[in-house]
């Protein structure tokens, strides 16, 4: 494992546990990606991956946990448990890093009735989010 996987990682870990998003905008690249499990399309760049990140960080805000961790160079996996409403979900947060930041940010649930609670959750607090602006 190399050293800015580590960081970057063990950085995402401490947000996580702390409930917020400071410091997210700084650990994400400039031309990083983020692949949703709701989205066909990767979205491209910081701005809109913070947006992705920061709604579901206010979606999974309930007993979200990392329940499982592979890393392997700049690569991490984690696989996650929550529930939303009554639903189980079961994910996975593939993370790619380069340079110290997170460069891909890739999101992976199941089983279909979490992909439909995840979209359902998601496509209202990113309205909501638009909204504010």
């Amino acid at each position: 494992m190399t050293q800015i996987a580590k960081d970057a990682i063990d950085q995402w870990h401490e947000m996580m546990a702390k409930g917020t998003t400071d410091g997210l905008y700084d650990l994400l690249s400039p031309d990083c990606v983020f692949w949703s499990p709701v989205v066909h399309t990767p979205q491209q760049g910081r701005d809109i991956t913070f947006l992705y990140l920061s709604a579901a960080g206010q979606v999974f805000n309930t007993d979200f946990r990392y329940v499982r961790e592979v890393r392997q160079g700049d690569t991490a996996m984690l696989e996650f448990e929550c529930t939303l409403d009554t639903t189980h979900v079961n994910g996975i947060d593939l993370i790619q890093t380069k340079d110290g930041l997170i460069s891909e940010f890739k999101v992976m649930v199941r089983p279909l009735k979490a992909v439909n609670k995840v979209h359902e959750k998601m496509m209202a607090m990113l309205e909501e989010f638009k909204n504010a602006s």
